[in-house]
């Protein structure tokens, strides 16, 4: 079995914290979104190879970081793209990506920025029970939640009906970006795409193979992350820490307090501030601040500032007058 993991997004929604750095290399504790799939991946003998799918602006990135990594089986595969208006769709990238590797294994495809608490493992025990093109569901608990996703609709763990983002949704049972395909499944790929179906988000192919051959839906509890915004970020390090904060020996606090789910990484100064929920990245500086809720990126100096859902891109100077 091969994998790819899906790192070619530009993550606009997360800018300016993702404009120069892939969203996949945000730290969640004291590893990485993209990191923790890796080590999954890395553990589990059936998967021989790992292909990381990237565009051209991050390739030197991802070259660096698998270069430092304690990972062998990791290599990048890089889509002929520099900006979001480039790209070919999910899908397409997809099937550009298996002819260009030559693979015609089965092939279990996730994303680079999912955060879940089901073990891969699990995940890959079970289609290869069901010998059957599998997807990974998981129930949001909100209609309004669903609109963003694949509607998975089941008959005994069998998928019977898929719907992309429907704006009426049936259930809160949706698909999230894990899948693992037969390698007879894989070559219908082409087919689809050539019919002039949409070769954007993986669940259009899904919803076009499940009426043509069995597909099959691992569902989970727990938790599960999509980290497309700051928001969802700021809850997945919130689930990681579970109320704990991190702080880094070398970062310099004075005068501080530190509330829940706060990670303060290296180097970084904070004096008179108080922190809650919120990451602090290295070297920045925050004097007389109460930052809630917020991401200030590195070598940021923020001075008498009260924010809360803030997003401060890297090398910014924010001064205030003195709070009262």
């Amino acid at each position: 079995m091969k994998a790819v993991v899906l790192a070619g997004g530009y993550a606009t929604r997360l800018w300016p914290i993702t404009k120069h750095r892939p969203k996949m290399f945000l730290p969640i504790g004291d590893s990485t979104v993209v990191d923790r799939i890796f080590a999954e991946l890395e553990a589990d003998d059936r998967v021989e190879e790992v292909y990381v799918s990237t565009n051209e602006r991050f390739a030197s990135e991802f070259e660096t970081h698998l270069a430092n990594s304690e990972f062998d089986k990791p290599q990048l595969s890089v889509e002929e793209t520099t900006e979001e208006d480039d790209k070919f769709g999910v899908v397409g990238a997809l099937a550009q990506l298996i002819d260009r590797e030559g693979i015609d294994d089965d092939l279990l495809v996730i994303a680079g920025d999912n955060l879940i608490s089901f073990s891969v493992s699990d995940f890959l025990d079970y289609f290869t029970r069901k010998e059957a093109p599998t997807l990974a569901a998981y129930d949001v608990g909100s209609r309004e939640k669903a609109k963003s996703y694949g509607l998975v609709e089941l008959e005994d763990e069998r998928v019977v009906d898929f719907q992309e983002k429907p704006d009426d949704p049936k259930s809160t049972l949706v698909s999230i970006a894990c899948y693992a395909f037969p390698a007879d499944a894989l070559s219908l790929l082409p087919t689809y795409l050539e019919d002039g179906n949409n070769p954007d988000e993986p669940g259009w192919f899904v919803q076009w193979l499940q009426n043509r051959e069995q597909t099959y839906a691992y569902t989970f509890e727990g938790a599960w992350f999509d980290i497309g915004t700051p928001e969802s970020y700021l809850d997945a390090v919130a689930w990681h820490l579970d109320g704990e904060s991190i702080v880094a020996d070398s970062a310099v606090l004075e005068n501080t307090t530190i509330g829940e789910n706060v990670h303060v990484m290296t180097d970084a100064t904070l004096e008179d501030t108080h922190l809650d929920h919120a990451v602090i990245f290295p070297e920045a500086t925050v004097r007389n601040g109460d930052i809630r809720r917020s991401i200030i990126d590195e070598e940021t100096r923020l001075e008498n500032l009260d924010l809360a859902g803030a997003l401060i891109g890297a090398h910014t100077t924010i001064t205030n007058g003195p709070r009262s």
